[in-house]
Order: C-alpha cells, then structure tokens, then sequence
C-alpha cells in the first residue's frame, strides 16, 4: 500500500521543478537553432495529431499556468488532493487539447527563434514565481477546473507536465534520453505509483521501481514478509510510460523494460492510472 499521506518537501518542489524547466529551455533552444528547425517543429508526436510545435506550446503553457493565473481569487471549489488529480486529469484532456492548439496558433506559429523566445518568457515567469516568497506559502490554494489544490501540490502537477511531456518531446525528437532533473523524476514516479495503488488497492502485487518507490496493490492474498509471490519491477521512465498510456503492457514486457513474475503480476488491465 502507498504512505497513508505521501508529503512533499516544497523547497525540493520547487527546486526540481525550476531545474526541470531550465532542462526543457535547453531542450526547445537546441531545437529551435537546428539547421532543420522548421522540420523538426512540424514532426508529429505520440499525442495525436499534436506536432511538436504543438508539443511545445503546451508545455508552455503548463508551466505558464500558475504565474498566469494565481492572482486569481479562489471561488471555493472543493479540495483536491494529488491522487484524485491524477486520477481525474483525463477528463478535461479535450480542454487541454484546444488550450494547447489555440495557444501554438497565437503564440507559436512565427519563426524558431520566435518559437523559443515565447517558450523563455513562459519559463521566466515560472522560475521567478518560484523564486519568491509566494510559491513557498504552505497555506496557498489554487484552484483549476477539478478542484482547489495546496499551491504547493500544484506545483507537484506541473512536475508531472514537465517530466511528461520532456519524454514526449525526446520521442519526437528521436532523442535518446532527455536529461530529466532527478528530484523531478522521482516526485513522478512516487506520485504515478501511490495512484496507481490507490485506484488498484490491495496487497497481492508489489510494484517496484528502484530507486525511487515500492508500492503493493491489486486485490488477492496480502504479502506480509519474506519474497512477495507477485512482483513487478520496472525503471521509472518505464513506469511513467506505462501509468500514462505511452506505452502498454505487453510492449513493455515483451522488451523486458518489465519483469513481472507471479500469476498475479500482469497489470495491464489496470493501467493507464493517469488517463
């Protein structure tokens, strides 16, 4: 089973996710000063009929979002918790859709270097609210279409974007590996594996992916001590691919990026946790 109540540490937050978006800016500039530039932005993705044009546009708008909208006054929506987050995201993916291609047809339709400037002052703004005193409030709520959220959650989520949609875009891109920041990548994996418990509880599987989480789930027999009877372990990108949709299971097993052993260990009717 997953913590009762994973927290957290805020500064560790804010500090991944300041990291992982200087990773991502690195990222859209050795794009957008390719020789090939122009190609490379009209590639498709995985994500649909999204380009990487697109691709970027929404992960600029993603970590736009809060130094965008936090001055908004809350309207008293009901709390919100990561896990419930997780779970419910997908049932606004045709909103984010269009938020994504209204935002590439403003803001990311001129010429590379365009591209990546636009993609700098959405950055700029995150790394700044970051910076202040604001973002480190334990108190803060922000509110989103699902729900109020602790601001400091919030930016949890926007880990989840940013590592996300950075793998993404290194598929796109053919790339192989993007150079994810590690306190981001483990915030990921932690959070996709606690929800991944949560929607599936039991004890009969443990889910491991080192070195960042041990989770036990599916309904069965509880494994209480020595070897379990049904184990899956994976690596975390793996996980995250796998609890996101971007790879499915039997892919992932037939490459051995997973090993599953036990009669209950085949989680693919399960997954994606996070639609």
């Amino acid at each position: 089973m997953p913590p009762k109540s994973r927290t957290y540490d805020s500064a560790k937050v804010r500090a991944a996710l300041a990291a992982q978006t200087e990773a991502l800016r690195s990222a859209v500039h050795s794009l957008c000063t390719s020789p090939d530039a122009e190609q490379l932005l009209a590639r498709p993705t995985r994500l649909g009929e999204w380009t990487v044009r697109e691709l970027v546009a929404h992960l600029a708008l993603q970590i736009g979002w809060l130094p965008r909208y936090i001055g908004e006054p809350l309207e008293g929506r009901a709390p919100l918790s990561l896990l419930q987050w997780v779970a419910g995201v997908g049932t606004v993916a045709p909103l984010l859709d269009t938020a994504a291609r209204d935002h590439a047809a403003k803001a990311f339709q001129g010429s590379p270097a365009e591209v990546a400037a636009e993609f700098d002052r959405e950055a700029d703004e995150l790394i700044a609210l970051l910076a202040g005193s604001e973002a480190a409030d334990p108190a803060r709520r922000f509110e989103i279409r699902l729900g109020s959220m602790l601001l400091a959650d919030m930016l949890v989520t926007r880990l989840v974007e940013t590592v996300v949609h950075a793998d993404d875009l290194a598929q796109a891109l053919a790339l192989p590996a993007f150079p994810h920041d590690r306190q981001a990548l483990a915030a990921v994996t932690r959070l996709l594996a606690d929800a991944f418990a949560d929607q599936v509880p039991g004890g009969s599987v443990e889910l491991r992916i080192p070195p960042y989480a041990v989770v036990q789930a599916v309904p069965g027999p509880k494994h209480t001590r020595g070897t379990p009877p049904n184990v899956v372990e994976t690596d975390p990108l793996t996980w995250i691919r796998l609890a996101t949709g971007r790879t499915d299971w039997a892919s992932a097993v037939g490459t051995a990026a997973v090993a599953a052993s036990g009669e209950r260990s085949d989680l693919a009717e399960y997954l994606p946790v996070m639609g």
